[in-house]
């Protein structure tokens, strides 16, 4: 779980305006800190297999979240 002050460091590190919280970007900031913390526990704690299950699924939802984020840049390039 990230806490209050890092959550709110990455949210304004990547907004695209001053009241953005849920974009893509954002999200996608989000998703990278909870997975390189998992990823960290998973190190300690080998045969977690929730946690290992709970990695795969932010990493699958990181992917899409990065996927639509290519789609709508190569959509403003046209």
């Amino acid at each position: 779980m990230l806490q209050k002050k890092k959550k709110q460091t990455l949210i304004n590190k990547s907004k695209l305006h001053e009241k953005d919280t849920g974009s893509s970007a954002v999200q996608v900031a989000l998703l990278n800190e909870r997975i390189k913390q998992l990823t960290d526990h998973l190190k300690k704690h080998r045969k977690d297999t929730g946690s290992r299950k709970g990695l795969l699924q932010l990493v699958a939802k990181r992917r899409k979240h990065e996927k639509f984020l290519a789609k709508k840049s190569v959509k403003k390039l046209k």
